[in-house]
């Protein structure tokens, strides 16, 4: 394969090791100027002592390649906002005390349960000048939420780190707003909320007023807003008005990704302008209106579509498929891939660990790739069978670069993709285009009945579909384990298999062979180290206790009498199982007295039924006993106390009190998260 013998396919990759070793390492502004600075004089010497001698080629390659480097490194320290001086993390007591906070809503995110949920820019803090972003969250009451995107408010609250996850193996919510630059989360009732009559008319505050308008006037059409709300998706990215369960449907059915803005609808775009701009002349001059057109058509779509790490993806690439065909090349769509990556990652290096974006790319390399062995396998003379037959290749292309990542993020794989992209792509065809000729007119307030109303027939048709293929839950795999070593052996046999097909030489069969190996000592690694582990947790459980004891790959349960009823609606045990390559052998009715590994635990609920006379390793407190807890320390002299999170707060802070004073450590999983106990 060439594309990896391109000098910008290793400047990529380097620059992107630079933007890694800032993230996980984190040094200091200073020092990661300071590497550029040596890296850039470095660069500057060797390339003028190149003129005078040829034999430093090989000295310029490293220079440049440090150069990538030192880029990345700076990109990422430059871009983490908690690095900037007036980033409120530096504000003296900010998480210790209530504050009166200026800020500006930015974006609107899905409403859950119990409020509704803005990203917001702080600018002050009690009259202090101040940068950076929160998690706004609002009560939700019964009068109706007039907030708009754009709104100054004043506040007084206070402030909310972000915690971490709070059961083991769960989706860490504080690392994925983290990568947002968000630190922190402000609650708020609606009556606390004084909003400034002065409104931030910036591009945000444009756009957001643009598909309010767009729904509104749908709305008027009377467009059903269950299907309302997926052709918003569908045409402008934002998903959070979408019911669950659809949203549900669509991964079970492997069809998520068009609910997500993407290369497929972008494409479309491109294809859409270059067809309403053909009347152009093709003069130097008319061609070159036509390029700033389709560019400014791109980029508002982007905006409009919330500037998600996919559009932007989208956007940059078909800018460059755009500008190569103004230049009369054939754009090569490897360089094209890369150098939209470089700028994305140059701009906003966080996307870099983004799923979508990460997904995205890995389902257009390996299109770009392998469709076209795929598609030289068979060619059908009939246009028809040739069209489903390039949706087929092209799913299956995009499935098989997807489908470590998607495994390994989301531990599913849905069977029936293909025939999901089968029916999902001539569906979205018809649905892009109608969908964008109503909401353009929608935009100028006009809403045409019929086809609005095909529109809302279509995206029915099309949930129904996708609901079916869904209900077949046989064919939907989950709960597959794969761990970071098991992900890129997965990788290099993937990549081996494709290069031996292409190529046709023994020495990529020895590749294959090769990358086999590597993924059977991963398996054996993984199976080692997993024998290998012994531990007990006690989990973060709201109304029930949940302790779980594993001893390798076997695992056992112990639990209220509803809990072990009702296993597989429980979340947290299969993706602890999950990840840690686990089976549930065992599951048991919680006792009073357990014994793991020379610890004693002694468990008392809201019966405070236990046996006398014993001095357990470890008390565990749950479904708030009333008990003086003093003289149960003194009796019993514990190493430590903990509390799960079926105990009231109001509770647990008294026996947080009581143990300090006893010095005895107290563990509340409310506040710390799940406690694992070690072997003695």
């Amino acid at each position: 394969m060439k594309t990896l013998q391109f000098p910008l396919t290793k400047v990529t990759l380097i620059f992107i090791l630079g933007i890694l070793f800032s993230y996980f390492l984190r040094p200091i502004a200073p020092v990661t100027f300071g590497i550029l600075a040596i890296n850039t004089l470095l660069f500057i010497i060797v390339y003028y002592s190149l003129k005078t001698n040829s034999k430093s080629s090989f000295l310029f390659v490293i220079a440049a390649y440090l150069l990538a480097f030192s880029i990345g490194a700076t990109t990422q320290t430059v871009h983490t906002d908690s690095n900037r001086q007036n980033n409120y993390t530096h504000y003296k007591n900010i998480f210790d005390k209530n504050h009166t906070f200026i800020l500006t809503l930015r974006e609107k995110l899905k409403a859950n349960t119990f409020n509704e949920r803005y990203i917001a820019l702080l600018t002050s803090i009690d009259g202090k000048k101040i940068s950076g972003r929160i998690l706004l969250n609002i009560h939700k009451d019964s009068s109706k939420n007039n907030l708009i995107i754009g709104n100054k408010l004043k506040i007084n609250g206070l402030l909310n780190k972000n915690s971490p996850q709070k059961n083991p193996n769960q989706f860490d919510y504080s690392k994925y707003l983290e990568n947002k630059q968000i630190y922190a989360q402000l609650y708020a009732d609606p009556k606390e909320i004084q909003i400034n009559s002065e409104i931030n008319k910036d591009i945000w505050y444009y756009t957001a007023a643009l598909r309010t308008r767009i729904i509104q006037n749908l709305e008027k059409a009377k467009f059903s807003r269950e299907e309302l709300n997926v052709a918003v998706a569908l045409i402008m990215g934002q998903q959070q008005d979408i019911d669950p369960e659809i949203t549900q449907d669509y991964q079970y059915a492997g069809a998520v990704h068009i609910l997500s803005v993407s290369g497929l609808h972008i494409g479309f775009i491109l294809f859409f302008v270059t067809f309403l701009l053909k009347p152009f002349p093709n003069t130097k001059r008319g061609s070159f209106i036509k390029l700033l057109i389709t560019i400014m058509s791109l980029f508002l779509f982007g905006v409009l579509a919330g500037l998600a790490p996919s559009v932007v993806r989208s956007v940059v690439m078909f800018s460059f498929v755009a500008i190569g065909q103004y230049l009369r090349r054939n754009t090569n769509i490897f360089h094209t891939l890369l150098i939209s990556i470089l700028l994305i990652l140059l701009f906003e290096p966080s996307f870099l660990f983004d799923v979508g974006f990460q997904l995205s790319y890995a389902a257009l390399f390996f299109i770009v790739w392998l469709q076209p062995l795929f598609a030289n396998i068979w060619k059908p003379k009939n246009k028809i069978l040739n069209y489903f037959w390039e949706i087929l290749t092209v799913s299956f292309a995009a499935q098989i670069g997807t489908l470590p990542l998607s495994i390994y993020y989301f531990h599913q794989f849905p069977g029936l993709f293909f025939v999901t992209n089968l029916v999902v792509i001539p569906f979205l065809a018809i649905i892009m285009s109608l969908g964008t000729f109503v909401m353009v007119l929608a935009a100028f307030n006009w809403t045409p009945f019929y086809p609005a109303k095909i529109l809302e027939i279509c995206i029915f048709f099309l949930d129904k579909i996708i609901g079916y293929i869904a209900s077949l839950e046989q064919f939907i795999i989950k709960e597959i384990p794969l761990n970071t070593p098991l992900l890129i052996s997965c990788y290099l046999i993937i990549i081996a298999s494709v290069l031996a097909f292409e190529q046709r030489k023994i020495k990529y069969v020895y590749g294959i062979l090769t990358a086999i190996i590597i993924f059977q000592i991963s398996c054996i690694a993984t199976k080692w180290q997993v024998q290998n582990q012994t531990e007990f947790i006690v989990l973060n459980t709201t109304k029930n206790t949940q302790l779980i004891e594993r001893n390798g790959t076997e695992a056992t349960l112990y639990s209220n009498d509803s809990i072990s009823k009702s296993t597989k609606n429980n979340s947290i045990v299969p993706s602890y199982l999950t990840a840690n390559f686990s089976t549930l052998q065992h599951q048991y009715k919680l006792k009073n007295l357990i014994y793991f590994k020379g610890n004693k635990i002694l468990l008392i609920d809201s019966s405070k039924v236990y046996p006398n006379n014993i001095h357990p390793d470890i008390i565990l407190l749950t479904q708030s006993p009333k008990l003086n807890l003093e003289r149960l320390l003194q009796t019993t002299n514990p190493k430590i106390i903990i509390a799960d999170a079926s105990n009231y707060k109001s509770i647990q802070q008294i026996w947080a009190t009581t143990c300090m004073k006893q010095k005895i450590p107290f563990h509340s999983t409310n506040e710390k998260g799940f406690c694992a106990v070690s072997p003695k």
